[in-house]
Formats: C-alpha cells, structure tokens, sequence
C-alpha cells in the first residue's frame, strides 16, 4: 500500500472487532511516530500505548456517553506533550503542531496494517491522567481508539454515527480550504 491509498483508507470506524495486541505492533506504531518531522528535530510527542485487559477496563469507564463503542478497542493510546518540549517562535508552539505530525504517521501506518486508529475527545480527562500516570503538566491532547474494522455495524452506535460507517462523511471542497496567492472567505 503506497501512501496515497493509506489516506483514501484511513477512516474513523467505530465498530470494531478485537485484535491481538503484541509489543512488535507496538514498537512499528511509535517507530513510524518517531519518523514524523518536528522543530528542530525536538519530537515533543508522548504516547502511552495501553492493551492490558484491566488498563482498558479502567479507560473504558472514562469515556463520554456517546462513546460507549470504544469498548471494543484492543487499545488506547494516550496522545500528550507540553509545549516546554518543543519549540517556542514568537508566539507560535509547535509541540501541537508536531505531535498532530506524529499522530498522522502513526495513524496512516496503522491503516497500512489493517487497523483502525479513532482519535477522540469524549473522555474524562483527570481519570484518564490517573489511571495512565500522565502527569498534570503536560497536556493531554486526545485518545486514539485502536482496533480492527469490524464488518457489522455496532448496535451500540446511534442513527448518525451507522450511517457514518457506511460511508465516508461529506469533506469540504478543496476551494473552501487551499487558496493560491492569497486567502479568500470561503464562497466568495
């Protein structure tokens, strides 16, 4: 799979079926992460990669309603950094911007291998903190949501959300987001 077809792949499904979860998966998903481009060469990226049965468990009762479905997952991976890990330019933090780099190539390698990876914000951010040890002081950015695409939709899933695993949801057109020479407001 060239890269091209790993981001015409990549989805946010959400129903899933378990995979089995090995430290080599492991080590390929941050491997491909530690490639990513940073400022400097800095890679202010942290990930907690959590599969054990009881870690799970624990997280599962963290999420958000609405994000019930999660308990599928065969793992969690906790995305965090703090902005004294990266770059600092004027007024521009990069360590956002580089760990997003680094979520997007472990992401797209994910795809590569057949998986699912569902970044998501419906969790309750102090327990997820505790039960994964992450300290206060760096920001806790999302969760990715890691399992294999199961070919039943879930019942567990909402109207909108089954039609969203049927199909890929409505993107913008390009002309609403890349411009040439100048910015311009959308549908002018």
């Amino acid at each position: 799979m060239d890269v091209k077809e790993a981001i015409e792949r990549r989805r946010a499904y959400r129903s899933l079926e378990p995979i089995k979860i090995t430290g080599e998966l492991v080590r390929d998903l941050a491997g491909q992460a530690r490639l990513a481009p940073s400022c400097y060469n800095k890679q202010p990226w942290r990930f907690v990669f959590a599969y054990d049965s009881q870690v799970l468990k624990k997280l599962f009762a963290a999420m958000s309603k609405g994000n019930e479905w999660t308990q599928q997952a065969s793992m969690i991976i906790a995305v965090f950094s703090q902005k004294d890990l990266d770059c600092v330019v004027n007024d521009r933090e990069y360590y956002l911007f580089d760990t997003g780099m680094a979520v997007g190539f472990l992401i797209l390698r994910a795809t590569e291998l057949g998986l699912v990876t569902h970044p998501i914000a419906g969790f309750d951010d102090k327990k997820v903190r505790e039960i994964l040890g992450i300290p206060k002081y760096m920001k806790l950015i999302t969760l990715l949501i890691a399992g294999k695409k199961s070919n039943r939709v879930s019942p567990i899933l909402g109207e909108k959300m089954k039609e969203a695993e049927k199909q890929r949801p409505p993107r913008l057109p390009v002309e609403d987001f890349a411009f040439i020479d100048s910015y311009r407001e959308p549908g002018r």
